[in-house]
């Protein structure tokens, strides 16, 4: 029987269409279909699909996830870590999350191809409507006013093209966000941009309650040891293996110059053998991706199209975390959307979807600005080296940094490091 017109229509419209089905995507979906919204979450592949990732979650994605509804316990497949352990200069320095009113006290690690799929799946719960297998091409826009309309896409194996029409649509289709840049919205070269690269290895070390953090990286390899550029990370997964990778800032001189993945072997080749790090217990291949930081793309919304997460140049700064980030724009861009869905007129409800970038500025403007100082700082290698190995000798400045680098603080009644946090993002400029 040939599908009728009506209701094809109707399979193909909604109140949002959201791009991308990543944590930004996921998160946009599962709150607006939670505030009753008809919702098409548009993922180009199908899951489980691999990302590249550190797979650690700090404790600001933890507060995401039991806001979804989200089963975080160790039963469910989450390993738990009490804090971040730093090695620098020959110190080793274990610091704890931060007991805060604002977030739990723990962070999370598991491998993105199921973390994805958990997302996904709970929008699917509260309602929204997911297409797998949905490549997202041109958008569709209103030819007086150039207000998007839909997009494009091309559906399944057999690419069957069909046009998806709402009167909003969300992009979280990530660093490379064709719609964005379709839409006439492009990368601002003012901001930070990171690489991070990874994999992963069979190693006795993957039962670990830390997340580890090597801001020294050296290549032993030669008659002389050599200081890498960069940071580099092991997470225990808790499954036999540890997700092993490094992250490199374009303020660094090396940041075109050198092949990352060949920094990422020569660094593990650095390191004891008892641990595994080596070639022949390598789970996966090396893969690598880009960290757009600091609002690298704006405005976050204009002609019915809103920005979340990567698209919208989210990750942090200060430690290329980009989940949770991811996360709480898609949180912010939902309680928007509601609320102008929410009004009479298009002019009120457009006074509303216009409100979106302030909030997102009021919220990480003055901290990603206080980034951005940051990355420059340490874009200098020396200035770096000299950081790492005198900051470990005081345990009270470590974990004031670990608060502003993980941008854990409670906003009200905070202990006198909050408060100086608290206070250096409030008259920072909020660009």
């Amino acid at each position: 029987m040939t599908e009728s017109p009506s209701k094809a229509a109707s399979e193909h419209s909604a109140d949002v269409i959201v791009v991308g089905a990543g944590p930004a995507g996921s998160t946009t979906a599962y709150h607006l279909a939670r505030s009753g919204l008809d919702v098409l979450l548009l993922e180009k592949t199908a899951f489980p699909r691999e990302k590249v990732c550190g797979d650690g979650l700090t404790p600001r994605a933890v507060k995401q996830l039991v806001a979804m509804g989200v089963d975080v316990s160790e039963e469910a497949g989450w390993l738990r870590n009490k804090g971040l352990r730093i090695i620098a200069g020959g110190t080793r320095l274990q610091l704890d999350w931060p007991e805060l009113a604002s977030y739990p006290d723990y962070g999370l690690v598991r491998r993105r191809d199921d973390f994805d799929e958990q997302l996904a799946r709970q929008a699917e719960k509260a309602g929204a409507r997911l297409y797998e297998r949905c490549n997202v091409g041109a958008p569709i826009t209103d030819g007086r006013t150039g207000r998007i309309t839909g997009v494009e896409a091309k559906l399944g194996e057999e690419r069957t093209p069909v046009s998806f029409r709402a009167p909003l649509v969300v992009a979280a289709d990530g660093n490379s966000t064709r719609l964005s840049l379709a839409m006439g919205l492009h990368r601002r070269e003012d901001r930070p941009m990171g690489v991070a690269v990874r994999t992963y290895f069979t190693s006795p070390r993957h039962d670990d309650d830390y997340l580890e953090s090597w801001l020294e990286l050296w290549d032993r390899r030669g008659a002389e040891d050599r200081l890498l550029p960069g940071y580099g990370w092991v997470f225990g997964m808790g499954d036999g293996t540890s997700n092993v990778g490094l992250g490199v800032l374009n303020t660094s001189s090396s940041f075109k110059e050198l092949d990352w993945r060949e920094v990422l072997k020569a660094w593990c080749a650095s390191m004891p053998e008892e641990w595994g790090y080596t070639p022949e217990n390598m789970t996966g291949p090396i893969r690598g991706a880009a960290l757009p930081m600091a609002f690298n793309r704006q405005p976050h919304y204009t002609r019915g199209l809103l920005l979340v997460g990567d698209a919208g140049g989210m990750v942090n700064p200060f430690n290329g975390e980009g989940i949770a980030y991811a996360m709480e724009s898609g949180q912010i861009a939902a309680d928007v959307i509601v609320q102008a869905h929410a009004r009479q007129s298009p002019a009120q409800r457009e006074l509303v979807l216009r409100r979106y970038p302030r909030i997102l500025k009021d919220t990480y403007g003055g901290y990603y600005t206080l980034g951005r100082a940051f990355v420059k700082l340490i874009g200098n290698p020396k200035v770096m080296k000299i950081a790492a190995e005198r900051g470990l000798t005081h345990p009270v400045l470590m974990r004031f940094t670990l608060k502003l680098l993980a941008n854990l603080t409670d906003p009200t009644g905070g202990d006198a490091m909050d408060r100086i946090i608290n206070g250096l993002t409030k008259v920072a400029p909020r660009a």
